[in-house]
């Protein structure tokens, strides 16, 4: 086998074979000794058909059983032997035909993992945000929870409130026409969720029991169904009962159902915790402006396999944190298609930022030891409240011993260029300003 390597880009390699006619009459034999032994053919005990008739009968199938033979046989062999860092499968783009007594040629091309030589990481000009706690953020997280452990009860006012939830009956019309679809009885509705038609849950607010009132709207005209979308029309509305929501004291009972036993335990408990989220926040975004600068200095082609298998991976993270919490994609409108067009950007920008800093790794000779691999693992146990023999079992192959050393090293290699950079500490944001940069504007 003779075998030609050939750059066609910083990410793709072409491979040209030539196979050995004698290693293409041996193939063609044993395919043929493979179909003849199931056969049939009029006039011929299976097993004993001549190959010369079996390639009158069986030469299509022949051919494409020695033409995956002689690639499988030798394309991997070809990787190996030069040493190319393939990424996703090849693609056949020319071959000749399979032919008794001569050479079989073939060309195939293969994207490559890059060749990165990462360049201007030092003396990187960073803006770190200040961590300033905020002294409402417990008070908020403790109505959270309350507005959590509410109960709905029947109200004792008589009139409806923003908030409440109601029962209602409700039949909708079109002029003098009722239409389709717009009556409901016993229906409960929370007045404020924005579940209704535009303006019809505010003409609620102030209702009182047993009044019967017509509640007038118009129909978006993006409305789902179109002899609907932009008309006018009138809701004959009864109020039947009025729920409100009833939050419980804060007091030590309360705390008491979150595992602690005084009221003072759990604010304290909360201040870490939030005091510990926020300070993770303000390190991710410093590591993903530090990542950003990195590629800005060293701007890569991505390989589409490699952007395909970084896709695939965040689409399998979401699925997961969903599925936890009782939900699916699905339920926000997000598929494989439009999730990957979405996040492509976001994945190239993974990738690239991983290749840089395994590159960067590589040039300064940071390494994870097994000192740190077994304090990464009690790390990883204590956080997920997990026995530390359990993790460590889980640990134990070695595709998942070496991602975990490949993950110590790249904190490793971050720690050492955020120790090399000139960081800047700078006030906070504001919501605002946090919310304005949300929506793009």
């Amino acid at each position: 086998m003779n075998v030609k390597v050939e750059a066609v880009s910083s990410i793709k390699k072409k491979l040209i074979f030539e196979v050995a006619s004698e290693q293409v009459d041996k193939e063609i034999r044993k395919a043929f000794q493979k179909i003849g032994k199931k056969a049939k053919i009029k006039g011929f005990r299976a097993g004993k058909v001549p190959e010369s008739v079996l390639e009158k009968y069986y030469g299509g199938q022949m051919e494409q059983d020695v033409l995956t033979s002689l690639i499988n046989a030798t394309y991997f062999k070809a990787l190996q032997e030069h040493d190319i860092p393939a990424v996703g499968e090849p693609s056949i783009v020319e071959s000749s035909g399979i032919s008794k007594g001569e050479a079989f040629t073939y060309e195939a091309e293969v994207e490559i993992k890059p060749e990165v030589t990462a360049r201007d990481y030092t003396n990187l000009s960073l803006e770190k945000e200040k961590f300033v706690p905020d002294p409402k953020a417990v008070e908020g997280r403790l109505e959270e929870m309350r507005a959590s452990r509410s109960q709905v009860e029947v109200s004792g006012r008589q009139d409806a409130r923003h908030g409440d939830s109601v029962i209602i009956d409700f039949k909708g019309f079109i002029g003098e026409d009722a239409f389709a679809g717009g009556e409901g009885e016993d229906y409960l509705l929370e007045l404020g969720s924005g579940s209704f038609i535009p303006g019809f849950e505010e003409q609620l607010v102030g209702m009182q029991r047993d009044e019967i009132k017509d509640v007038e709207v118009t129909f978006p005209e993006d409305y789902g169904q179109e002899e609907l979308a932009g008309k006018p029309a009138v809701f004959k509305v009864v109020m039947k009962e009025i729920k409100e929501k009833v939050v419980p004291e804060l007091d030590d009972e309360f705390a008491k159902g979150f595992g602690v036993d005084t009221l003072d335990e759990l604010k304290e408990q909360l201040q870490t915790s939030y005091e510990l989220q926020e300070t993770n926040r303000v390190e991710n975004d410093l590591r993903e402006k530090l990542v950003s600068k990195l590629i800005e200095n060293n701007p890569l082609e991505i390989p589409e396999a490699m952007i395909a298998r970084q896709l695939d991976y965040m689409y399998d993270n979401i699925t997961n944190r969903m599925q936890s919490q009782g939900m699916s994609p699905e339920m926000l409108g997000i598929t494989p298609e439009n999730f990957r067009e979405n996040y492509r950007k976001t994945a190239i920008e993974q990738v690239s930022g991983n290749l840089i800093l395994e590159a960067i790794g590589r040039q300064e000779n940071i390494v994870a030891d097994e000192s740190e691999i077994d304090a990464k693992l009690e790390e990883i146990a204590a956080m997920a409240n997990a026995p530390i023999d359990m993790v460590k079992k889980y640990y134990a192959s070695s595709e998942a011993r070496n991602g975990l050393m490949a993950q110590i090293a790249e904190e490793k290699v971050v720690g050492f260029l955020l120790e090399n950079a000139k960081v800047k500490e700078v006030a906070p944001k504001k919501k605002s300003e946090d919310k304005a940069e949300e929506e793009g504007i």
